[in-house]
């Protein structure tokens, strides 16, 4: 850049990056981990979304008070309470399991120092900043579904949980594409929450795609490598959303 020439490498980059174990080990890890967050996130707030139908407009407004608060919150200042709330020694996490009594003393657990406590402590965190935003939204769609619909099924002597998952959940479908989608891509890029918890350790067993592609350009200094990672990453992620896309279409749905 500064001597004004230049090598033109082709496809090398990319041969490096398809070559290195580790990327697909961090790709398979991606591919779990963002599984895992979605649909912990999403059953999450369909739950939170089917409570808040059930409160009363005070309580109803006081809970999406605090659902947004949680969402506006920044996820850096987030999750820098967050690894704070579970360090060993003095963290209000180890502090609480300590007073149930059923682990022991664990005062003194570090949580990144093994692959799923490090995971759980991860998947937590970010479960809690996406369920506001899913919650609400849902809510959202729910109250739209049509209440005769529901009462002639409960006459039908049809439960209240049968009523959900068979007449509820189908009429707002479209919603729930467009919000498991959305949190697919999200949850694939997840990046601050695990830098900032666990740097991809213990021994990068959590470092997902945007853990390498990060070293590999920033910390190994490799920015070729990890630009190339990085356009693949989202190779990837145009395959997943043309999948969502080719549904809508089959569907009949609005874009």
């Amino acid at each position: 850049m500064f001597t004004g020439s230049f090598n033109i490498v082709g496809f090398d980059q990319y041969e490096n990056v398809l070559a290195d174990p580790e990327f697909y080990k961090s790709l398979a890890r991606t591919f779990g981990f963002a599984a895992a967050l979605v649909a912990g996130s999403v059953l999450i707030g369909m739950g939170v979304a089917q409570l808040m139908t059930k409160l009363g407009p005070v309580m109803r407004w006081l809970v999406t008070f605090v659902l947004i608060f949680a969402w506006a919150m920044p996820n850096v200042a987030s999750s820098v309470v967050w690894k704070w709330l579970f360090q060993p020694g003095y963290g209000v996490v180890n502090w609480l399991l300590t007073q149930t009594r059923l682990f022991g003393d664990v005062t003194n657990l570090s949580w990144t120092d093994n692959t799923w406590l490090a995971f759980l402590e991860i998947w937590l965190l970010v479960v809690w900043q996406a369920v506001p935003y899913i919650a609400i939204n849902l809510y959202a769609a729910t109250t739209q579904v049509d209440k005769s619909c529901l009462e002639a099924a409960q006459l039908d002597g049809c439960s209240k949980l049968r009523c959900y998952w068979q007449i509820t959940v189908p009429l707002i479908k479209p919603s729930l594409m467009v919000i498991t989608m959305l949190s697919v891509i999200w949850d694939f890029n997840v990046f601050n929450q695990i830098w900032l918890v666990s740097q991809g350790g213990p021994r990068e067993t959590t470092a997902t795609i945007g853990i390498f592609t990060y070293k590999k350009a920033f910390v190994s200094f490799d920015i070729g490598t990890g630009a190339a990672a990085s356009v693949l990453v989202t190779l990837i992620l145009l395959a997943l959303t043309s999948v969502y896309i080719r549904y809508l279409l089959k569907s009949g749905e609005d874009l």
